[in-house]
């Protein structure tokens, strides 16, 4: 299994929508209720860059299979060494590791963008990406309970955290 980083591109943001909107059903994965449109997303991806803030497409064998992102933390310049990491999978392409093998890019590149510290954000009850995240040294660095209301049932948001 070959598995590469790509810089997103504009044309790609139709794919990356599709991937994340694959996910609301759950209710594990985002606070989103409904699936977005591309128009909703343009702002967000107009937000990420080489830089500070990339937005990478996964490449697995030569075929996408997801996107990982680091976000501004809070928007202010203060916290500019502090990322949240994203990461989405196909549905086809969970389960098979590429969630390790995207954090360990996300730890990799950090340093070399001068971020000190990746978070996560991650319900309470999303098991497999809590334990995702604790097996590369994350730690618990905040618990919201009940902030988010999933269709009547109130989650935890956990802020998993690590100095890199």
């Amino acid at each position: 299994m070959k598995i590469e980083f790509e810089y997103a591109h504009l044309d790609d943001l139709p794919k990356i929508v599709e991937t994340y909107n694959s996910t609301v059903a759950s209710r594990l994965v985002t606070a989103d209720l409904e699936t977005v449109s591309v128009m909703s997303k343009l702002q967000w991806f107009n937000s990420h860059n080489k830089k500070k803030h990339p937005l990478w497409k996964v490449m697995c064998d030569g075929h996408y299979a997801g996107w990982m992102s680091f976000n501004s933390f809070y928007g202010r310049p203060a916290y500019d060494g502090t990322v949240e990491v994203s990461i989405y999978l196909e549905e086809n392409s969970r389960g098979k590791g590429l969630g390790k093998i995207c954090l360990q890019k996300a730890i990799t590149e950090s340093p070399k963008m001068e971020i000190s510290n990746l978070l996560g954000f991650i319900f309470g009850h999303n098991q497999p990406s809590l334990n995702l995240f604790y097996q590369f040294d994350f730690e618990k660095w905040a618990h919201f309970p009940g902030v988010a209301n999933m269709d009547g049932v109130l989650r935890d948001l956990i802020i998993l955290g690590r100095k890199v």
